[in-house]
């Protein structure tokens, strides 16, 4: 559907306050379908993100300012999204006996099995959620995001 019939809205300043109107509808429509899947998991996206996260640096244990750098959404609280997941037992916090200041955080196998389970969910979803584009279309899309954030 277009822009104009999803906003109820005929007209745009320009073309550019359209392509941003555009992207940030697109990102909220995106997010939607993704935290319908993880909320059967009880999840948030931005839990997922960082299960992802400590996924990808396993087994080495990173601290909250690392998860931070890395998460897609840099404005979530990353202490209390830790928090809610060490309270699920999907990742641990502990102090670094090295320098007892830094707070080292882990998934655990628990987190991994979940992601194992989540990834061919997640991974359904997103071809669902693009199937309209082609390869080509996803490529060149992808190239006009990243000149537009460069």
């Amino acid at each position: 559907m277009k822009l104009e019939e999803e906003l109820k809205q005929t007209r745009f300043k320009d073309e550019y306050q359209r392509a941003m109107l555009n992207i940030i509808f697109t990102g909220n429509w995106l997010e939607v379908g993704a935290s319908h899947v993880l909320k059967q998991y009880d999840l948030s996206s931005q839990q997922f993100n960082v299960l992802r996260i400590l996924r990808g640096s396993y087994p080495k244990p990173l601290n909250l300012l690392d998860i931070q750098e890395r998460m897609m959404d840099r404005m979530s609280n990353a202490t209390r999204l830790v928090e809610k997941l060490r309270q699920k037992a999907l990742l641990t916090r502990k102090q670094c006996d090295a320098n007892r200041r830094k707070v080292e955080i882990e998934i655990t196998e628990k987190g991994l099995a979940l992601l194992k389970e989540l990834d061919p969910v997640m991974e359904k979803n997103h071809r669902e959620l693009t199937k309209k584009l082609t390869k080509d279309e996803a490529m060149i899309l992808n190239e006009l995001l990243d000149k537009l954030r460069d």
